[in-house]
């Protein structure tokens, strides 16, 4: 028994604008039956006393603590630099807009 019909494929294939061949509605409508079944294989296995996890180990964010440190000066990095100017780097235009 199919849980998905070849009209079933016609139908959502309109609704998302696709044109598909015959021989795709034949092959898609394959498809989309073997997950159907695949689905429905799961649900029979899950139980009512097996809580819903979206993942097999618990998980649990670990962050350090936000501490605020000096960064560097200026100063000495805009001295570094192959050009600035108006404490800015200065580099090569990219664009040919003003």
């Amino acid at each position: 028994m199919t849980a998905i019909t070849r009209a079933e494929v016609a139908h959502l294939a309109t609704l998302a604008r696709l044109e598909l061949t015959e021989r795709e509605l034949d092959h898609y409508a394959e498809q989309l039956d073997v997950i159907l079944q695949s689905v429905a294989r799961v649900s029979e296995v899950a139980t009512a006393d097996i809580p819903a996890t979206s993942h097999p180990l618990p998980l649990e964010n670990v962050f350090r603590d936000d501490v605020a440190k000096p960064g560097l000066d200026r100063h000495e990095v805009l001295a570094m630099a192959p050009a600035h100017e108006d404490d800015r780097f200065r580099v090569p235009r990219i664009l040919d807009e003003e």
